[in-house]
């Protein structure tokens, strides 16, 4: 925790300690949390099929086929749930910007009153709401921003969360077959470093929460290697039992 020193002016104080984290995790959630679903999802899918006793090659295949398959899902989800808010968010402001092209002064009300809602003075939040809805484009962003908690200028894209689903699904999906890729005949090499990779995106995810990055990287490393404990018994079982 930041300490305030009293013996500095307080403007000083107040810009030196008062910041913040990024509550939203910006780029660094999504691409920790496609990273860390490829990671799982492909380990517990290679661990299953090592499970049922086939050989090495089957699992390299298994494992590349589960990559390709995953990220390419992850990819066309991510597009269209984007695009699909996108259209959304983009009617409402359509719809947003007739009324306050026919309907200028109940908009105009309707912001001050929100105003008056929080605690402004009647006549000020007029006044206010009066300077504010000069501009078309001025009052449609805070008429968006009050009404539907978005802001216009800041729509995600479609096509970059495509790309950065992929990317990050395909990275932390490669990490337990590149052992394989290596050269490695065993499984052990790509379950350590899966769960080595496990532990690190867990670490990086504390810098958007609250807890402590050991406590971030364990608690992944141990949901992750029960996933992969799971779905090798299940190999193991049912491998015994096609044979």
């Amino acid at each position: 925790m930041a300490i305030i020193d009293i013996e500095a002016p307080l403007h000083e104080a107040h810009r030196d300690n008062h910041t913040h984290r990024d509550v939203n995790g910006g780029w660094l959630r999504p691409a920790v949390f496609g990273a860390m679903d490829g990671l799982v999802s492909n380990l517990a899918l290679m661990t299953g099929v090592a499970g049922g006793a086939v050989g090495q090659n089957t699992i390299v295949l298994t494992g590349l086929a589960g990559l390709a398959a995953g990220a390419f899902s992850m990819a066309a989800g991510e597009y269209t749930s984007v695009a699909s808010q996108r259209e959304l968010v983009e009617a409402e402001l359509d719809v947003e910007r007739r009324e306050l092209r026919k309907h200028p002064q109940d908009e105009e009300a309707e912001l001050a009153a929100l105003y008056e809602g929080r605690g402004v003075e009647p006549e000020l939040a007029r006044e206010v709401a009066r300077q504010l809805s000069r501009d078309p484009e001025q009052a449609l962003e805070i008429h968006a921003r009050e009404e539907l908690g978005i802001d216009p200028s800041d729509l995600p894209s479609p096509l970059v969360a495509a790309v950065s689903s992929f990317g990050s699904f395909a990275l932390g999906a490669l990490l337990p077959v590149l052992p394989y890729l290596l050269g490695a005949t065993a499984l052990w090499p790509a379950l350590l470093l899966a769960l080595v990779g496990l532990f690190a995106c867990g670490a990086v995810v504390a810098r958007v929460t609250a807890r402590t990055w050991w406590y971030s990287g364990l608690r992944q490393l141990a949901l992750g290697g029960a996933a992969a404990g799971v779905t090798y018994a299940l190999g193991s079982l049912f491998g015994t039992a096609v044979g």
